[in-house]
């Protein structure tokens, strides 16, 4: 299970953050965010860690680890709101960008814009 988790975690690439739960449920696992903690706390620093946050783009970690997190991302440019991440900008999607697709095809094979 850890295997699978941390390799979802290694695919998130710089400037880029995704949520504990959508590790979880690209690992194949949903529902299983706790265990995402829990495979980042035993890995030590060989994934990129910062990289995972918390539901709404708040940052999980406390004291001065929380602040690293923050430092790391913000120099991978991510962008902040106060305490929170942009997660509207900055969110990883494991299953393909839902942003900017060529959209589906209508009726008459025309593509919807």
């Amino acid at each position: 299970m850890f295997r699978d988790i941390l390799r979802q975690i290694r695919r998130i690439p710089r400037g880029q953050v995704a949520t504990y739960g959508d590790v979880a449920y690209a690992a194949g696992y949903p529902g299983a965010a706790r265990q995402v903690a829990w495979a980042l706390h035993g890995c030590g620093r060989t994934v990129p860690w910062q990289r995972v946050i918390g539901s709404g783009g708040k940052i999980l970690c406390t004291g001065e680890l929380g602040f690293e997190q923050r430092l790391r991302l913000q120099g991978e440019g991510v962008e902040f709101t106060g305490m929170r991440v942009r997660i509207e900008q900055h969110r990883f999607h494991f299953f393909g960008n839902r942003k900017g697709g060529k959209g589906k095809k209508n009726r008459a094979g025309k593509r919807n814009k």
